[in-house]
């Protein structure tokens, strides 16, 4: 590896990690605000803030790596806590439905599966765009939390298990965390070792690169397609149970535009819009500078509308920086 490549790749792996320094240090430049977001319990609100775009980005990191894209994240989130929040429902009726907070769960990350493996199909065995499909099914996903809810929230008893997940026990310090939190950081290592050293993720890597070449390599693209949005759904799905865990209550309208952050996030994190090129590690890296930009907006008092075209200055300047990546690749 000459020292031009050594220099890239220093840059591509060390690139988050400098954003999300800058970032911090923005926000710790008045000392006003400096003495309420250097805080251990501050930190702890924008991990809690975090897992939802994380646990999202584990997906979104491999169908990005893989070449595609998955826009109805936000509505799968929203369709999977009004499941779960209507099945938690159904045990304060009379007869009550008892179910377990597992089978609630799995019933959830079923559902967000159902929906990746239906993308899945579309896009792998129909050959249709990635992008068509899943802008179809967000309106899909969507329009089902709605009807599903009946147009308005879903309430259920607040003393159910799965609240415990986001639970915020001992808020002024840093710890103990969330069991949320945990889980999504467990994900993120079992998904890095999949991703870097297993068939399965090296399929990932070979299909974003050149799919063409994958076929004629003997790679089953269909089937690994199928693979990775339905293991995708899963994360979404997981998502969705986190962010209904936070809220206490199944909301329709929850999660739009969550997309973006995690789209945004993966390509903060090192990953190529065209595919062939990400890391986990890259991609929790972006959800956690996204949640700080977030966080460190609502600290400065800055206004709704300023941190929406702050995010969306960010969103375009990785997409700039992932083009630039590309061309001195090239």
């Amino acid at each position: 590896m000459n020292t031009r490549a050594r220099l890239s790749y220093l840059l591509n792996l060390l690139g988050p990690f400098i954003g999300l320094i800058l970032v911090v240090g923005l926000f710790s430049i008045k000392p006003e605000v400096r003495q309420g977001f250097l805080t251990g319990g501050n930190f702890k609100i924008i991990f809690t803030q975090t897992v939802i775009v994380a646990s999202c980005a584990l997906g979104m990191t491999m169908i990005i790596v893989s070449g595609g894209i998955d826009l109805s994240v936000g509505s799968v989130v929203a369709l999977t806590s009004v499941v779960g929040a209507k099945l938690l429902e159904l045990q304060s009726r009379t007869p009550p439905l008892v179910l377990s907070p597992w089978i609630v769960g799995l019933a959830m990350v079923g559902v967000a599966a159902s929906i990746g493996l239906l993308n899945g199909t579309l896009i792998a065995s129909f050959r249709m765009l990635p992008f068509i499909v899943t802008l179809g099914m967000m309106g899909i996903a969507r329009g089902s939390a709605k009807w599903l809810a009946d147009n308005q929230a879903v309430n259920y008893d607040e003393k159910s298990a799965l609240n415990n997940l986001m639970a915020l026990e001992e808020p002024y310090r840093f710890f103990p965390l969330p069991p949320g939190v945990w889980a999504v950081i467990a994900l993120a290592i079992l998904m890095a070792v999949v991703m870097k050293r297993t068939i399965f993720g090296r399929y990932i890597f070979a299909i974003g690169s050149n799919e063409a070449t994958a076929r004629l390599c003997g790679i089953r693209v269909p089937l690994v397609k199928l693979g990775i949005y339905g293991l995708a759904g899963v994360f979404f799905g997981l998502a969705g149970l986190l962010q209904m865990s936070r809220l206490a209550v199944g909301d329709p309208t929850v999660a739009v535009g969550l997309e973006l952050d995690v789209i945004a996030a993966v390509v903060i994190g090192g990953a190529s819009l065209n595919g062939g090129s990400g890391t986990i590690l890259g991609s929790m890296i972006g959800a956690l500078i996204m949640a700080v930009l977030r966080n460190g907006s609502n600290q400065m008092g800055w206004s709704t509308f300023a941190q929406e075209i702050i995010i969306g200055v960010v969103i375009v300047l990785a997409v700039g920086i992932d083009k630039l990546r590309q061309r001195k690749a090239v």
